[in-house]
């Protein structure tokens, strides 16, 4: 198998290195509607917001834009779509929602039934805080994005996110070359009519990242915005700032949908959705965008290279390091569907839901032991662990992922990591098998998030 420096050596040689251009320049060039300056009256966000006292009936309500009545009816939701951030989860809409659920017990789908049609009502009408709670597997992203989507197929502005992909972009602002200062987006993400943040409670747990959340969630609170938050988090178990926001009556209705209790959802974690493996493939991973810099257009290359040497010859730990939309899980992905081509064994897990479903083996409803499924973990040909790091920092969750490393690290066993941060290896037993270069290969991947790109990518 080709090595990274050879890779790397090959491509430099191949390639005339061009001086990078800012990111507002490539963000100018992406399409068209970009290129228009921006509208005077709202800067190009498309709603604006009252000035009027608290309490008023108009105090927090966005109100439209002169220039968005300009516009068609594809483009003002083509324009929303991409404001929002949605990227895959766009697709997904109460029309394609089993009102019931996917499989549970009759408790969990009288709860989802329940969510369902709450989440119906608060489309039509975004009003205060709405608060899905649940393990995963129960329909609490799936309800968020379908509110998200109806709304905006109503003309109402919605900023969707993944929690730590937040708290990612909000620190990637502080970059002077970034398209949005760090001001710009977090007043943003502040005042946005609609926000809707995904698995709260699932970023790394440092002061920084408690204080911003805390800023954004209490702005939105004093200011009365709607909100959407799904979290795997107990609010209990929340800072006590977050969770009397969250357990305010008059603000916030709170939603267990509980556990899933299929064992469908058990046995079939490891699998890999098809519409996953339909959008995610070798054939659709771009890397000749013309906004891309030269240096961008290499490690995309050579990442994607680098894939499909390990597809051919799965020997080792392959380890992709990048921020989020930069095709880490694409190329996994890839990979997973060349080995599945082939008739071998995958199995592919979000490392946060991957601990849940180990959490939830304890519970008298599931049918799959603890032993039967942290074996099949450590011991599967090839795993693939998308997003290390994004797990919540507990001594248990730390305990059973170094278990599992150390297992397959002993053995060589063929194992996929995707990443936003490589620990130091300093004191910490994880960061020093990720490290080791007898097993592991490191591939860097430095590009833009290809969601904000406008190119239609299908990489994330």
């Amino acid at each position: 198998m080709e090595s990274l420096g050879e890779i790397l050596k090959r491509l430099q040689q191949q390639s005339i290195d061009a001086r990078p251009a800012n990111a507002r320049e490539i963000l100018a060039s992406v399409e068209t509607e970009q290129i228009v300056p921006p509208c005077q009256i709202c800067g190009g966000r498309g709603w604006l917001r009252r000035n009027v006292i608290i309490g008023h009936a108009d105090f927090g309500r966005a109100q439209p834009c002169e220039c968005q009545l300009e516009m068609s009816e594809d483009q003002r939701l083509s324009r929303l779509r991409r404001y929002s951030n949605m990227g895959v989860l766009s697709q997904l809409n109460f029309g394609d929602t089993i009102p019931d659920g996917r499989g549970g017990t009759v408790e969990t789908k009288q709860k989802f039934r329940s969510a369902f049609d709450i989440a119906i009502s608060y489309s039509n009408e975004p009003k205060g805080w709405l608060v899905l709670t649940g393990s995963s597997g129960t329909g609490k992203t799936h309800l968020a994005a379908a509110i998200a989507n109806r709304c905006m197929e109503r003309g109402h502005p919605v900023f969707f996110a993944f929690v730590p992909d937040l708290l990612d972009h909000l620190r990637a602002s502080f970059n002077p070359e970034h398209e949005l200062s760090y001001d710009e987006l977090f007043e943003q993400v502040k005042s946005i009519p609609l926000l809707i943040l995904d698995d709260l409670g699932s970023q790394s747990a440092t002061t920084w990242a408690d204080e911003k959340l805390f800023q954004v969630l209490n702005h939105r609170y004093v200011a009365g915005l709607p909100t959407v938050i799904t979290t795997n988090t107990p609010i209990d178990d929340m800072d006590e700032r977050t969770k009397s926001r969250l357990e305010d009556s008059l603000v916030a209705k709170i939603f267990d949908l509980g556990f899933h209790a299929s064992n469908k959802i058990l046995t079939g974690i490891g699998e890999i959705p098809s519409s996953m493996l339909q959008m995610m493939n070798f054939e659709n991973f771009k890397f000749d965008n013309k906004t891309l810099h030269q240096s961008e257009k290499q490690t995309l290359e050579a990442s994607f290279r680098m894939a499909q040497a390990y597809a051919k010859d799965p020997d080792g730990w392959l380890v992709f390091l990048g921020n989020s939309g930069t095709g880490k899980t694409h190329l996994s992905i890839s990979i997973a569907k060349s080995q599945l081509d082939s008739g071998k064994e995958v199995f592919f897990t979000f490392v946060p839901d991957l601990l849940d479903h180990l959490r939830y083996t304890f519970s008298p409803d599931s049918r799959v032991t603890y032993d039967g499924l942290f074996e099949k973990v450590k011991r599967t040909p090839l795993l693939i662990l998308d997003d290390l790091g994004a797990e919540s920092a507990t001594p248990w969750a730390h305990e059973k992922l170094y278990q599992i490393i150390v297992q397959r690290h002993n053995e060589r066993l063929p194992t996929i990591i995707t990443t936003r941060n490589l620990p130091s290896t300093q004191g910490d037993p994880i960061a020093s098998r990720l490290n080791d270069p007898r097993v592991v290969q490191v591939m860097p991947i430095e590009a833009p998030d290809y969601r904000n790109s406008g190119s239609g990518s299908a990489r994330q």
